[in-house]
């Protein structure tokens, strides 16, 4: 099947879902923005438009199901709660208990991964199908659709619709009368425009809903498993350390001489093997020599990684960092092991070759992409007037240059030393961090288990406290987007007798959740509905929230504020707030 395909098969999928729904008397829908979740935000916006349903918007989970809940009560009809996948499900969960004991109506639908893509760390997927257990009336897990609409494709079965908005009903008797759960999956691509084609919507509106296909376990072919895996012969390979590697990745990759593709959040990206441009120089000529891949960890901050580890071709090792899931993409691992030695015939000689390669190229990018900057020493030495004149007009262009995402994690990342600690979001912002971070062996922490924004502020705030506790040293620096900030801002208060930790909220504030605009569909949908269901635009003022939960509050707009505002001592817990573009030359 193409990805066109099974782009018009999600999109038919969550217009039929919806559909069916509506059918059945739902006339409310709360939606949170979310990647996985795109076609049914994307379909219930089209619906709205049609009259046939309200769509309302939410940034987090656990308020968008207690608003869920509060329309049921009092329109007596269970309206429905969209997610993505991940630590999203467990918002829910506060709601979800109190439609339970209370028997009220609520309906649950989350996005999740396909079935070949869980069980081996995919990022933000985790066991969703059963996660409520008891305290939900019914529950299904709804394969990935395969096709397009009509009565032999099986987008859904209209049965499984019809019990779970049955079984959460007010209409039905109170002992049965409660929450209801249809987990979903879906396949990339995740939608596409035919979502927004009036003949389409209409054509998939009006069929037959079919039965779906029960939920299949994915064939796996066996993976070779062992304590140690002995690494014969040099081959141009590279040693990938995502989360959880640690030190292991950057120490084997120095005794074997071999580059380094560490993320920012590995607790390995540093050493002279460590690559910072990986992700770039993975997309060049060097990417498409590799043979070898050695994983430790968890990586999931870039796709160039997971398609190398993927491709014919390439031997591919998983070294295990603890006792959970393995990563595997695409179930392509061909050797698992607890641990990597080189063999006695390695030559680490030859392998130098290939990592100096690396090392050059890597400079170079370096040099071109920093945005530090130089001062002319050349123009500052001139005597003449003109000459002088010139030089002191380009500085103060520099000072006053506007504050990109590059520059900005730049910033953050050389003024953090050893003894600080970083936390950084799951926004659009790690991954430009993760771009351009140059080695540097320092503690870097992000919610990354389940990659996704929930619990950030509150998360730094534990490390904060128990870094600094009994006088430890060192400030304790937030890089968050706006969404994630709010996502989480009950996580600024401290109790009144509470000691206040050296900590610097930094949030990055472009108005919106920029991270989805790299998505596909952003290109196709309709901009208003991408926009509302998706970007989702705020314009808090962080200025009032600061002081409310007091906060010290700043704002820079320019390189120089930014400069001397991490340059300056931090005195308790100050919100730093920096305008950036939505839309950037430079990301």
């Amino acid at each position: 099947m193409t990805a066109k395909t099974r782009a018009a098969a999600s999109s038919a999928f969550a217009i039929a879902l919806l559909g069916a729904l509506i059918e059945r008397g739902m006339t409310d829908l709360v939606v949170c923005p979310g990647s996985r979740s795109q076609a049914l935000a994307l379909a219930a916006v089209e619906y709205e438009k049609r009259g046939d349903l309200t769509v309302h918007v939410k940034i987090d989970e656990r308020s968008a199901a207690f608003f869920a809940l509060g329309l049921g009560l009092e329109t007596g009809v269970p309206a429905a709660v969209v997610t993505t996948s991940g630590t999203a499900i467990a918002n829910l969960s506060p709601a979800v208990l109190e439609a339970h004991h209370a028997a009220s109506p609520l309906l649950l639908l989350t996005a999740d991964r396909p079935h070949e893509m869980r069980n081996i760390r995919s990022p933000q997927t985790t066991r969703q199908a059963e996660f409520f257990g008891d305290f939900v009336r019914f529950a299904a897990d709804i394969q990935a659709p395969e096709t397009h609409f009509g009565q032999q494709s099986g987008l859904i079965d209209a049965d499984i619709v019809s019990t779970a908005a049955r079984l959460a009903s007010d209409v039905w008797p109170e002992a049965l009368r409660g929450p209801a759960h249809l987990n979903l999956a879906f396949r990339e691509p995740l939608s596409d425009a035919s979502i927004h084609d009036a003949e389409f919507f209409e054509a998939v509106r009006t069929s037959t809903v079919a039965a779906q296909p029960a939920l299949n376990v994915a064939t796996q072919e066996p993976v070779e498993t062992s304590a140690v895996h002995v690494l014969e012969g040099v081959v141009p390979t590279i040693v990938v350390a995502g989360l959880g590697a640690g030190s292991r990745a950057e120490e084997f990759a120095h005794t074997a001489q071999v580059p380094l593709l560490a993320e920012v959040t590995s607790g390995a990206r540093f050493g002279r093997e460590a690559i910072a441009h990986y992700r770039e120089l993975l997309r060049t000529e060097l990417g498409e020599q590799v043979q070898r891949v050695i994983v430790f960890g968890s990586p999931n901050l870039s796709r160039e990684v997971a398609q190398v580890f993927q491709r014919e071709g390439v031997e591919s090792i998983v070294v295990r960092c603890d006792d959970g899931d393995v990563y595997n993409p695409g179930h392509t691992a061909q050797h698992v092991a607890d641990d990597v030695v080189l063999s006695e015939s390695y030559d680490t000689e030859a392998a130098r070759t290939w990592l100096g390669s690396w090392v050059v190229r890597n400079r170079e990018l370096a040099e071109r992409s920093t945005t530090v900057h130089a001062p002319d020493t050349a123009a500052a030495r001139e005597t003449g007037y003109k000459e002088r004149s010139a030089y002191a007009k380009a500085e103060l262009a520099a000072m006053r240059e506007p504050i990109t995402r590059q520059m900005l994690t730049e910033a953050i990342w050389r003024a953090t030393w050893p003894h600080d600690r970083l936390v950084v979001g799951a926004s659009s912002l790690i991954r430009v961090l993760d771009s351009l971070a140059m080695p540097k062996n320092i503690r870097v922490f992000s919610n990354r288990g389940l990659s996704g924004i929930d619990g950030t502020i509150s998360t730094a705030g534990g490390i904060a406290a128990a870094s600094q506790a009994g006088g430890g040293a060192g400030v304790t620096r937030v890089l968050v987007g706006d969404v994630t900030a709010l996502h989480d801002v009950g996580g600024m208060f401290w109790g009144a007798d509470e000691p206040r930790p050296r900590m610097l909220l930094i949030v990055g504030n472009d108005g919106g959740g920029t991270i989805f605009d790299n998505l596909e569909v952003a290109q196709s949908a309709d901009q208003q509905a991408f926009d509302r269901v998706m970007y989702t635009p705020q314009s808090v003022s962080f200025e009032h929230l600061a002081s409310a939960y007091g906060w010290t509050y700043e704002q820079v707009t320019n390189r120089s504020e930014l400069e001397r505002t991490l340059t300056a001592p931090v005195v308790g817990l100050t919100l730093l707030e920096v305008k950036l573009s939505r839309r950037q030359t430079q990301q």
